[in-house]
């Protein structure tokens, strides 16, 4: 059985065991969630908005990451140690921190130490966006020293700059061995972003937090966020790995 369709699989049984382990005179309100009730309408917008803000959080910190990431990866890579050395303090310190801690510093710590007063979106973005960095990091070097040295050596042969030989021959080889694991990483960043709720950013949770707060119907509302965020993981998970057979097709 595929990884999707198994995770799909236990994710439904999983979320069925749990509706019909509820006490049986539960008195279901999925009106409140209705296309077919005006109610139901205004509250799946109000939750498709949190949706929107989900990807939009999840997707720019990612990009984020990426740019960091590699950044770090390539002292990591050099014959110095000194330059390898900045590489492994801020891999193993960001890695240290957990998402939570980061965002709550970055939006009430940052502003105390620098002055610089982020957004709530924004800070998530950040805090986000530096603790994968440090996954990425990882990710990215070991992809670089995946690629076959006698790649490298052809093309000192042809007597290429450090920043050419990286875009023309090493990375468009290495990204076949990152790939898999960035997909991952994506998947966990999803799944993260909704710790953004905690400052306010109205990204999915947060939505369905003050929905349930406004309706009353906790079941129905918090049952339909794990649907949302199951769809959410499945979707670009399938995405991932169709991207990554054709690479292998391709290569």
């Amino acid at each position: 059985m595929k990884p999707v369709a198994f995770r799909f699989k236990a994710s439904i049984t999983l979320l069925t065991i749990l509706l019909n382990g509820c006490s049986s005179d539960y008195e279901w309100g999925w009106h409140v969630l209705s296309p077919q009730t005006e109610t139901g309408r205004i509250n799946l917008g109000f939750l498709m908005d949190g949706f929107l803000f989900t990807l939009g959080i999840s997707l720019m910190a990612f990009v984020l990451a990426m740019l960091v990431g590699l950044l770090i990866a390539l002292p990591g890579l050099s014959t110095l140690k000194g330059l390898r050395l900045i590489n492994r303090f801020y891999v193993e310190t960001l890695r240290s921190i957990p998402v939570l801690v980061m965002i709550l510093w970055i939006y009430y710590g940052l502003p105390i130490v620098t002055g610089i007063e982020l957004p709530a979106f924004a800070a998530a973005v950040v805090a986000l966006a530096l603790c994968e960095s440090a996954f990425h990091a990882e990710i990215f070097r070991g992809g670089i020293q995946a690629v076959n040295p006698g790649q490298f050596e052809a093309a000192d042969s042809l007597g290429l700059s450090y920043v050419r030989k990286m875009q023309l021959i090493v990375l468009p080889q290495a990204i076949r061995n990152m790939l898999p694991p960035l997909a991952n990483q994506f998947v966990y960043m999803l799944k993260m972003s909704s710790l953004a709720s905690v400052i306010g950013v109205q990204e999915l949770t947060r939505r369905a937090n003050e929905l349930q707060v406004s309706e009353y119907r906790a079941m129905e509302i918090y049952s339909f966020l794990v649907l949302e965020y199951l769809l959410l993981v499945l979707l670009f998970s399938f995405l991932a790995r169709k991207l990554e057979r054709r690479m292998q097709k391709s290569s």
